[in-house]
């Protein structure tokens, strides 16, 4: 990327996966990202630590007009930083950034643009309406709605868009809607012709509201619109209930909480939206390093040396392959030892290293570990090496010592509880206060403690009735009981994906 450079990207509709690959490699070359409000969190995300982030435009806490925001851009880019100033939609639809542009020439600093999917194109095609079909409807017209940032109205002329057919998008603030929908029943659209509202286009919570203009000018009259919306006319919204998969989905306006660690959530939460679902990020537990890691170390190098190695979650093997990895050693210090894992979670973290698991106990309580070991032979004087968590119970390894083995605990990572309501991390009681969850889901059994400890243990009981609490697995359930909380889903598969198809499966049901 070239020094000194301000990339003028379009940042999609909404749905942090609509931008560009281009876009986001732009984002994460950034020194400094200067941003609409409007632009998602998780795209923000993709910013390299230590990026300096700057919301500005006229939704912003503090607005700056459009002069201020050239100056910003040209000021940041001549201290030597590469700029990306994200735009929501595109940034030369309908957007201030073809001023951007043409101040940036002239003040002889360097821009690219980087084009984005506008709302106007996305949100027709999240709501299931065709823009143009050959034959059919071989026009678009798209326009803005209003004029600058104070959303005074748009002199449209209606009665020629009327006469010249076709589809017609327009972004239209709420204020403006009403006399919108008036000004067109006044221009000769017929009362009868196909109309739809699409709020929050692409988003999880899109709320899309279809019928004949002379319905939806009495609905907006009983109830006026709080958020601006884009609306789509002409003879092709018909085929909606054709098209329409977005809001079709079997989790579509469920919000869910993934309780899961930060860096572990992204397969729990793409799948959650990948349904529809609103995957609402709350961490209660961070994993590190152990405080100290010489034991673990030690285990490693020698890891040749034992009969039996016992991983009970993701988290161990993982930390456990880096310390043998690590020191210069590779997989070849693994082909002595029998590895057995629990849950088939873990398993498939394993293998994810090349590694095919020795033996997956049918049960996961330190009984049913111990019997499926003796079933492959004698535990008597086998050397086994447990790697567990800071606050892991030793009920495997003391099983496994009555048995007559030799075991060998040692601490591969801790488990600590995120702090608070730390930037970017949701209120969670008051989501629950407020009834804004369906689910609450759970993946060990410490976010089962940290999620408790956080809201209150009879607080905890008591909000959790409101909703779905969904648990991966039979330990987690057991954590989550033994607080006094109801688990109403639980796979019989003990995997992400199992316990989100069990969360689609619940809901689909139908009910009582």
């Amino acid at each position: 990327m070239t020094p000194s450079m301000v990339y003028l990207i379009g940042a999609g509709p909404g749905d942090p996966g609509l931008m560009t690959v281009k876009g986001a490699e732009c984002l994460r070359a950034a020194h400094v990202v200067i941003h609409d409000r409007l632009v998602s969190a998780r795209l923000l995300a993709l910013a390299r630590p230590g990026t300096e982030l700057i919301e500005v435009g006229p939704a912003s806490p503090r607005p700056l007009d459009q002069d201020a925001i050239n100056y910003l851009l040209a000021e940041k880019a001549r201290e030597g930083h590469v700029v990306a100033r994200l735009k929501w939609g595109d940034p030369f639809l309908f957007d201030g950034s073809g001023r951007e542009a043409l101040f940036l020439h002239e003040q002889h600093i360097p821009f690219e643009v980087v084009p984005g999917i506008p709302p106007a194109i996305a949100g027709p095609a999240y709501a299931g309406v065709p823009l143009t079909v050959p034959g059919v409807s071989d026009t678009v017209t798209l326009l803005r709605g209003f004029e600058d940032e104070a959303r005074t109205p748009t002199a449209i002329d209606w009665p020629s868009l009327a006469r010249l057919g076709g589809t017609v998008v327009c972004y239209a603030g709420p204020r403006q809607l009403p006399e919108m929908l008036d000004a067109m029943a006044s221009a000769g659209w017929p009362p009868d012709g196909n109309v739809v509202l699409i709020h929050e286009a692409t988003l999880p919570g899109q709320r899309t509201d279809a019928g004949t203009l002379a319905d939806l000018r009495e609905r907006v009259r009983a109830h006026a619109p709080r958020t601006p919306a884009v609306l789509v006319a002409g003879p092709l919204v018909g085929l909606r209930e054709h098209a329409r998969w977005f809001d079709s989905r079997p989790l579509f306006g469920r919000r869910v909480l993934v309780t899961r660690p930060r860096e572990q959530a992204g397969p729990l939460v793409d799948r959650l939206v990948a349904l529809g679902a609103d995957a609402v990020e709350a961490p209660m537990i961070r994993i590190e390093p152990p405080e100290d890691a010489a034991p673990l170390l030690a285990a490693a190098a020698q890891a040749s040396g034992f009969d039996w190695i016992v991983f009970s979650s993701r988290n161990a093997v993982a930390s456990f392959m880096d310390a043998l990895l690590g020191e210069g050693r590779d997989l070849r210090a693994l082909a002595g030892p029998r590895l057995c894992v629990v849950g088939t979670g873990t398993a498939e973290t394993l293998v994810s290293y090349g590694i095919r698991p020795d033996l997956l106990p049918r049960s996961f309580t330190a009984e049913g570990i111990v019997t499926a070991m003796l079933e492959t032979g004698p535990m008597t004087a086998a050397r086994v090496l447990i790697p567990h968590a800071d606050i892991g119970r030793e009920v495997v390894g003391d099983a496994l010592r009555l048995a007559g083995a030799d075991v060998l605990d040692v601490v591969a990572y801790r488990t600590v509880e995120e702090e608070g309501q730390t930037a970017g991390h949701p209120d969670v009681y008051r989501l629950l206060l407020d009834r804004q969850l369906d689910v609450v889901t759970f993946t060990s059994p410490s976010a089962v403690r940290s999620f408790v400890r956080s809201i209150g243990v009879d607080q905890a009981a008591d909000l959790l009735q409101q909703v779905v609490v969904a648990s991966i697995g039979p330990v987690t359930t057991h954590a989550a009981r033994e607080l006094g909380l109801t688990v109403k889903i639980q796979p019989s598969t003990y995997t992400v994906p199992a316990l989100v198809d069990a969360i689609a499966a619940h809901f689909a049901r139908p009910t009582p």
